[in-house]
């Protein structure tokens, strides 16, 4: 085989464990949300060696999708750190063999607190399988490395099965973007989840009356290099006009192009996006109608036009 033969080779068997994974999920998994979403306290996710590094990841994934989480090392927890864990959390343990000394002592500890215990383990019979409250099956058929020893499969599954854990919680608390921007204020996801009021820009002048000739259209359109003007009639957004409207018409029509209004040149479909829209959703929206800029709207009013978003502006902000 090829080295590109053996990466489809590993892909494929993942995705084949993840299906599988996918058709043994049961009442288990029901179970372990609604003990989740029952708990007063935390989710306590712990694992050592592969499985402590796939429930780092599951702890910041339940944290920043609304559900407090945090990773607790077995080892560490051994030696004093278990006093991070209080009435009302619940653990989730990681071990594929479901033999690991440190985590079944760590599980030892939440039964004494009286704690639930929910454990992904490829081993049914396991000592941490038997110990648990409910048991998310995270088996597979084997690796994905010739060997059959590398963590692969295993910790591929385990990391899903963990997504589908933060997911369905999610959907079950109703947490949307809203929430979510609460807790992803930086970089360029925060900036993607920002409103479109906090990028949008208010042309001077932002609009024109249609009655308004084809020479003091150009000098609006190029005055600061937006390229765009609006055109407003009975207090609505009746079209706009970009500078490639412009530049068609002179072909069109020639010298009799100074003769022609804005009502005569305007494209009378343009796209508007709500101030408190995202800005993702804003991006979304021109690279689906291969537009470079939209005019931004009032929440109370589609008919209140208040500033324009470009491209431009979202490139600024490195957001694209």
């Amino acid at each position: 085989m090829s080295i590109l033969e053996w990466g489809r080779a590993v892909l494929d068997q993942e995705s084949a464990a993840l299906t599988r994974t996918s058709k043994k999920l049961d009442q288990a998994f029901v179970k372990a949300v609604d003990c989740i979403l029952t708990s007063r306290g935390k989710v306590i996710v712990t694992g050592l060696g592969k499985s402590g590094h796939v429930a780092r990841k599951i702890a910041a994934t339940l944290a920043s999708t609304g559900t407090s989480a945090f990773y607790l090392h077995p080892s560490e927890a051994l030696h004093g750190d278990s006093g991070m864990m209080q009435k009302h959390d619940c653990l989730l343990a990681l071990a594929f063999s479901g033999e690991t000394q440190e985590v079944l002592k760590l599980v030892e500890i939440a039964r004494r607190m009286d704690l639930p215990v929910i454990s992904i383990t490829g081993k049914s019979g396991s000592a941490l399988a038997t110990a648990s409250d409910f048991v998310l099956d995270g088996s597979i058929e084997k690796e994905a490395d010739p060997s059959n020893i590398v963590p692969t499969c295993s910790s591929t599954v385990a990391l899903a099965l963990g997504d589908a854990l933060a997911v369905s919680l999610m959907r079950q608390r109703g947490f949307d973007e809203t929430d979510f921007v609460k807790l992803h204020p930086g970089g360029s996801l925060g900036l993607k989840l920002a409103r479109v009021r906090e990028l949008m820009c208010v042309p001077s002048p932002l609009f024109l009356t249609k009655d308004v000739k084809f020479k003091d259209i150009l000098e609006k359109v190029a005055a600061e290099n937006h390229g765009i003007i609006a055109v407003e009639g009975q207090g609505r957004l009746m079209g706009v006009i970009t500078d490639g409207d412009l530049r068609r018409s002179i072909l069109k029509h020639g010298e009799k192009v100074f003769n022609l209004t804005a009502e005569n040149l305007m494209s009378t479909k343009p796209k508007i996006i709500a101030e408190n829209a995202l800005v993702v959703d804003a991006l979304n929206l021109m690279e689906h109608h291969k537009i470079t800029t939209v005019y931004v709207h009032a929440d109370h009013s589609a008919d209140k036009i208040i500033g324009l978003l470009r491209m431009h502006d979202l490139v600024s902000a490195k957001i694209i």
